[in-house]
């Protein structure tokens, strides 16, 4: 069952840990055209984020991340987290930006350990709104929070180039954030390009992804509200998942007969199955269907598994890994 995909926008509950880590690290730092390094500039620092305002004494550089796809936009900046809510399963799920597995480890993303945190001494930690916000309090009470939503279902882009935006400032890395979104626009550029030249521009599609519930399957549409929907449309793909999803992430739930609703005979059905979360049994669940065979994207052979490790709430990295395998399903 595909808990940690179901999971990851769901509120946890509010529970503090006491194991206790310690660690250290610092951004990393690029090197100039000339070869010198260039570190964060000093100076105080006014954030906006999610809660109100936050202030800090200088750009961040020991940065604790307590949610996957912030992680993922701070490794775009070239900043390296002192601590992570569980390492392990996010260099499962987010291949595309992985961090040093030695990374300390400060508890999962909905019950992090307060403990673990102030140990690693850090000058910010970042979390999204689905954490509690009695944890964000107590967290707080120890050190500067940058609370930031994980997506938002009306502009899934937009948010993510905030976000891309807020935590460049926050580290003093707004050269290297600029960078990102202009590398993700030139990827956007060159999927529509390749995508017009095999007769696929404006090509409809659906996104899902799903797992086993008592041996039945469940699914997860990814709605054009959604971070993968979202990077879709970017390239004028047609989403044929119309449906609202959840107001954050742009999700929606369904089972196989659901899927009679797409009645598009050139839809392509894209979906994901991480293999370390039981993606083998889901696969043979769902493709053994007798109602899936008979969908017309199934008859017309337009199934397409694109790879593990994309993870689907992140930033530029993942989106930019997403295209390509997008372009690929669509065009191979």
């Amino acid at each position: 069952m595909m808990i940690s995909r179901r999971a990851v926008a769901a509120t946890a509950a509010a529970a503090l840990t006491a194991a206790l880590l310690a660690a250290c690290g610092t951004t990393e730092e690029p090197t100039t055209a000339g070869g010198a390094s260039s570190a964060p500039p000093a100076g105080p620092v006014t954030l906006t984020d999610e809660r109100g305002t936050v202030n800090l004494d200088r750009p961040a550089t020991n940065i604790v991340a307590l949610e996957w796809g912030l992680a993922e936009n701070l490794v775009a900046l070239g900043v390296k987290p002192i601590g992570l809510a569980d390492v392990k399963g996010y260099n499962t799920y987010d291949t595309i930006a992985a961090i040093d597995p030695s990374t300390p480890d400060v508890g999962t993303r909905g019950e992090p350990s307060l403990d673990a945190i102030v140990a690693l001494k850090p000058d910010l930690v970042v979390t999204t709104t689905d954490l509690p916000e009695n944890v964000i309090k107590q967290i707080t009470a120890q050190v500067p929070v940058l609370t930031l939503r994980g997506s938002d279902g009306t502009d899934p882009i937009g948010y993510m180039r905030k976000t891309v935006t807020t935590l460049a400032q926050a580290t003093g890395k707004q050269a290297e954030g600029q960078k990102a979104l202009a590398d993700f626009d030139a990827k956007v550029a060159a999927a529509k390009d390749k995508l017009a030249q095999a007769g696929k521009a404006g090509a409809p599609f659906t996104m899902a992804d799903g797992w086993l519930d008592s041996g039945t399957v469940s699914l997860r549409m990814y709605t054009p509200g959604s971070f993968f929907g979202g990077v879709a449309k970017e390239v004028g793909l047609q989403n044929q998942w119309t449906g609202a999803g959840d107001k954050d992430y742009g999700l929606a739930q369904t089972d196989v007969e659901g899927l009679t609703k797409i009645t598009n005979k050139d839809n392509t059905f894209v979906y994901v199955s991480n293999d370390a979360d039981g993606g083998a049994a889901f696969v043979k669940a769902l493709t053994g269907n007798a109602v899936f065979k008979q969908l017309p994207f199934v008859q017309g052979q337009k199934v397409k598994r694109i790879p593990d490790g994309i993870w689907m709430f992140g930033g530029p990295p993942s989106a930019a890994a997403y295209l390509d395998a997008l372009v690929t399903a669509l065009t191979t």
